[in-house]
């Protein structure tokens, strides 16, 4: 295996462990795929660090039992922004449906 691959997974398996950062968080972080981190933490680190990928594993279950909370969050924010927005769009007179004048 590539010196640099395994660097990236070890980088990025710190990271995740130290920050308790999501897949998605780490992605960004390190300029890869989602994909990419997920594989690198499922098939790659317990070759390379079997301590550190359970370390790794634990955080990733925690951050899967709360997804769907994490999402549910950014649903309700949307719509409560939507709500303003439609409140201010009936205030000034615009209509939801088609964006013009009422």
């Amino acid at each position: 295996m590539k010196d640099y691959i395994e660097d990236r997974v070890l980088a990025i398996a710190a990271y995740i462990s130290e920050n308790s950062a999501t897949v998605r968080e780490a992605a960004k972080r390190f300029g890869v795929s989602k994909s990419t981190v997920h594989k690198d933490m499922v098939t790659i680190l317990p070759k390379l660090n079997p301590s550190l990928a359970r370390d790794v594993r634990r955080v990733l279950d925690v951050n899967k039992q709360e997804r769907h909370i994490r999402g549910g969050m950014a649903t309700r924010e949307k719509y409560l922004l939507a709500g303003h927005t439609h409140a201010a769009n009936l205030a000034a007179g615009i209509s939801a449906k088609n964006g013009r004048d009422i």
